[in-house]
């Protein structure tokens, strides 16, 4: 029953993470923009990822930087769906692919995280 819990939650997790990698770079490409926050302090703004992107020299708002979030985001979730089916290939990729991801500062960091230590955990606890 808890591995059961641990497992659904890091399907959920990783839906939320991947699916909106996914969702905002199909946004960015056939719109123009990422979603930006509409008030507050960091109104108009994107994440600090962007921070990470521009170090290893990708403009955050080319279309490179918004097909690499939907490639990232789709086989993140497709991913997510071989985990679900217990594919053995999957425990392997999942954790990869958000170690690869911590780079998506702060919400996408965290969840990753999120995902990494469950990850750990439900293989230790086998």
């Amino acid at each position: 029953m808890f591995r059961s819990v641990l497992k659904w939650l890091i399907i959920l997790s990783s839906t939320i993470n991947f699916g909106f990698m996914a969702f905002d770079g199909v946004r960015a490409l056939t719109i123009g923009d990422y979603l930006r926050p509409a008030e507050g302090e960091f109104a108009g703004q994107l994440g600090p990822w962007t921070h990470a992107v521009e170090a290893v020299g990708i403009n955050p708002e080319s279309t490179l930087m918004k097909g690499l979030f939907v490639a990232w985001g789709t086989i993140g979730l497709l991913i997510t769906i071989a985990f679900t089916l217990n594919k053995k290939w999957a425990w392997t990729a999942l954790l990869m692919l958000s170690i690869s991801a911590l780079w998506y500062l702060v919400p996408g960091t965290l969840l990753n995280l999120f995902q990494i230590i469950l990850l750990v955990f439900i293989r230790v606890i086998k």
